[in-house]
Protein backbone atom coordinates (compact mmCIF):
# COMPACT_ATOMS: atom_id res chain seq x y z
CA UNK A 1 0.00 0.00 0.00
CA UNK A 2 1.46 3.32 -0.92
CA UNK A 3 1.83 6.17 1.90
CA UNK A 4 -0.14 8.98 1.31
CA UNK A 5 1.50 11.82 -0.10
CA UNK A 6 1.81 15.45 2.23
CA UNK A 7 2.82 18.88 2.35
CA UNK A 8 5.81 17.53 4.09
CA UNK A 9 6.67 15.20 1.07
CA UNK A 10 5.98 18.36 -1.42
CA UNK A 11 8.31 20.60 0.42
CA UNK A 12 11.42 18.64 0.28
CA UNK A 13 10.76 17.69 -3.49
CA UNK A 14 13.10 19.95 -5.81
CA UNK A 15 10.50 19.00 -8.70
CA UNK A 16 8.26 21.37 -6.93
CA UNK A 17 10.37 24.60 -6.67
CA UNK A 18 9.03 27.04 -8.67
CA UNK A 19 4.97 26.05 -8.71
CA UNK A 20 2.13 26.58 -7.13
CA UNK A 21 1.25 23.66 -5.65
CA UNK A 22 -2.31 22.06 -4.53
CA UNK A 23 -2.79 18.73 -2.61
CA UNK A 24 -6.38 17.72 -2.79
CA UNK A 25 -7.31 14.17 -2.01
CA UNK A 26 -4.26 12.44 -2.17
CA UNK A 27 -3.46 14.20 -5.34
CA UNK A 28 -0.88 16.70 -6.17
CA UNK A 29 -2.00 19.61 -8.55
CA UNK A 30 1.20 22.25 -10.39
CA UNK A 31 0.73 25.35 -11.95
CA UNK A 32 3.31 27.83 -12.89
CA UNK A 33 1.04 30.63 -12.40
CA UNK A 34 -1.44 32.02 -9.79
CA UNK A 35 -4.26 32.14 -12.20
CA UNK A 36 -3.30 28.69 -13.16
CA UNK A 37 -3.21 27.44 -9.48
CA UNK A 38 -6.93 29.88 -9.13
CA UNK A 39 -8.50 27.44 -12.26
CA UNK A 40 -7.13 24.24 -10.89
CA UNK A 41 -8.80 25.22 -7.43
CA UNK A 42 -11.62 26.04 -9.38
CA UNK A 43 -12.04 22.84 -10.87
CA UNK A 44 -11.22 20.46 -7.96
CA UNK A 45 -14.12 22.71 -5.64
CA UNK A 46 -16.85 21.55 -8.72
CA UNK A 47 -16.05 17.99 -8.74
CA UNK A 48 -15.81 16.91 -4.85
CA UNK A 49 -16.96 20.23 -2.85
CA UNK A 50 -16.29 18.26 0.40
CA UNK A 51 -12.76 18.36 -0.29
CA UNK A 52 -10.10 20.79 1.16
CA UNK A 53 -7.20 21.52 -0.86
CA UNK A 54 -3.98 22.82 0.42
CA UNK A 55 -2.67 25.29 -1.54
CA UNK A 56 1.44 26.58 -1.34
CA UNK A 57 3.71 28.03 -3.84
CA UNK A 58 7.37 26.89 -3.58
CA UNK A 59 10.07 29.31 -4.94
CA UNK A 60 13.12 28.39 -6.37
CA UNK A 61 16.13 27.59 -4.25
CA UNK A 62 18.04 31.02 -4.14
CA UNK A 63 15.09 33.59 -4.37
CA UNK A 64 14.89 36.29 -2.10
CA UNK A 65 11.63 37.04 -0.33
CA UNK A 66 10.75 40.23 0.89
CA UNK A 67 9.28 40.38 4.40
CA UNK A 68 7.52 43.33 5.87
Amino acid sequence: MKKPVSMTDIFKNPRYRGKHVILAAGKVYTAKTGEGAAKILENIRKKSPGVTPEVAYLPKAHSLILWL
